[in-house]
């Protein structure tokens, strides 16, 4: 579909805006580029009001990696398209949730896409940055919101000891579900937005809502009938969910911690996602000039961790299965390294990463030295992003205070062979008072003894290859397609047996 000429005054931003369409235009393929036209029809189409076109709010998510990067650049060319054809155009409102786990340096991403893009100068962006239950201006100096960083690093770490340092559950569980409530609070503010533009399928949208449909109606969390319909009740069971696995992670008595991973539901009656899946290619090798050299998209060595290009967590879940090779099964870091990274490449070869990404994850993590280099490097992100020594993280990996201390003899003979077992116990059993042994306790574990009583009253969750018992914390990932089984060893000399592994 061709432009045709100007045919309403102009306005003046129109020298701005023509010259970012002009940049835009100039970098994308002519295949995106009429995606896009296509794409920038069927959304006026969609809008409230067809005539006033700034009085439209979308809400775009942008999670600062290479496909949220592109995408933001193509609903960018959808919006200068439509004031091409209309001389007005509709209000973007952008909103990025930031974690721990996210590095300044995708936040520096964010930022050049930002001066890319000319959203910071023009009036009908709205960027956004939500910091846990905080919606902010985006600027990239802000520094990480403390109260977030302290959330973050008690959900891995409880839930880290829950299932030994599996990777998905210690680290995603969390983090997606304060995913879906930055999408609340930013659809809700400021009086609301119109319409959510993703680049999921309609296919895809439609399994997520039956998914949180079918776990909220397993475990008994659905919203009453008549608070069912749309996203807002998508978001209402979803809160429904995150409340009920926070309680069991956290325990019942953390009710201010429990309250702070509330799910917003404050948002328009009737939302309606718009989905750019069909009108685009999503291959990051097919638009690489775009990413690299117009929004200037960095691969950094911590940012960009195996299928991630926006966090470094699965970097961590790396650390986490050397450590457990090292610390539980007594063989080396470089072997459980080697073997996580064998699976996460197998990954990046599922999503069709370009070779030129999986190439560089395997220099970053083969040669002399390159163990210990990762290692060095992920014991700093570690500190500097959530507060956690190697010493917090080895303790998690072998689980030791969880379902009544079940690991808890083996563990201190591997690690702290002089405290005795029976103290410990009558420790977190309640039966013994020794302020020496508790600040012992929470040096290596990170955690408070109140904290390390939940764990010891709480179920040990074990990847398994069979079907899960029915606990809300095996289930969130019930199906996650980022699992696979592997051959390893669980002693250095030990035969060779199959073991479920998860990542990203």
């Amino acid at each position: 579909m061709a432009l045709g000429v100007l045919e309403h005054p102009l306005t003046r931003f129109e020298g701005q805006r023509a010259q970012a369409f002009r940049d835009l235009r100039e970098v994308m393929s002519a295949e995106n580029y009429e995606g896009a036209v296509r794409c920038a029809v069927r959304l006026h189409a969609e809008l409230p009001d067809k005539t006033r076109l700034e009085r439209n709010v979308v809400l775009v998510a942008y999670g600062g990696g290479k496909d949220s990067s592109y995408t933001l650049a193509f609903v960018r060319a959808m919006q200068l398209i439509l004031f091409q054809i209309h001389g007005s155009t509709f209000r973007m409102r952008v909103a990025t949730n930031r974690h721990a786990g996210m590095p300044r340096a995708v936040m520096e991403n964010i930022d050049r896409a930002y001066r890319a893009l000319n959203l910071f100068d023009d009036p009908e962006c709205e960027l956004l940055l939500i910091d846990g239950q905080q919606v902010k201006a985006f600027d990239v100096d802000l520094p990480q919101a403390a109260d977030v960083v302290e959330r973050n690093r008690l959900d891995i770490l409880m839930t880290g000891h829950r299932t030994a340092g599996d990777a998905r559950p210690t680290f995603c569980n969390a983090c997606n579900l304060s995913m879906v409530n930055s999408f609340g609070l930013a659809a809700g503010h400021d009086g609301g937005v119109d319409l959510i533009i993703t680049g999921d399928s309609k296919q895809e949208q439609r399994d997520y809502y039956l998914w949180v449909s079918r776990l909220a109606r397993r475990f008994g969390l659905q919203p009453k009938p008549e608070d069912r319909r749309g996203f807002k009740g998508f978001l209402t069971a979803l809160n429904n969910i995150s409340q009920a696995y926070f309680a069991d992670i956290h325990g019942d008595a953390a009710v201010d911690l429990i309250a702070e991973h509330a799910i917003s539901t404050d948002v328009r009656t009737g939302l309606q996602f718009f989905s750019i899946y069909d009108d685009t290619a999503y291959a990051s090798g097919d638009h690489w000039g775009l990413l690299t050299e117009f929004l200037g998209f960095t691969f950094d060595d911590i940012a960009f961790s195996f299928t991630e290009s926006d966090c470094g967590n699965p970097a961590l879940m790396a650390h986490l299965r050397a450590l457990k090779a090292e610390r539980c099964h007594g063989r080396t870091y470089a072997q459980g390294l080697e073997e996580y990274v064998d699976f996460a490449v197998s990954l990046m070869h599922k999503k069709e990463f370009p070779a030129q990404l999986v190439a560089l994850v395997r220099e970053r993590y083969d040669g002399e030295g390159a163990a210990g280099r990762m290692r060095a490097a992920m014991d700093a992100y570690a500190r500097e992003a959530y507060g956690l020594t190697e010493e917090h993280l080895a303790t998690m990996v072998h689980a030791p205070f969880t379902e009544k201390g079940t690991r808890l003899a083996e563990f201190l003979r591997a690690e702290h062979s002089d405290l005795a077992a029976d103290d410990v116990h009558a420790l977190l059993g309640g039966s013994l008072q020794d302020a020496g042994l508790a600040a012992r306790l929470e040096r290596i574990s990170g955690l408070t003894v109140s904290q390390l009583q939940v764990l010891y009253g709480s179920s040990l969750r074990l990847p398994t290859l069979a079907p899960n018992s029915g606990e809300l914390i095996d289930s969130i990932l019930d199906g996650d397609p980022h699992k696979q089984v592997i051959r390893t060893q669980h002693t250095a000399d030990g035969p060779v047996v199959s073991e479920l592994i998860s990542g990203r």
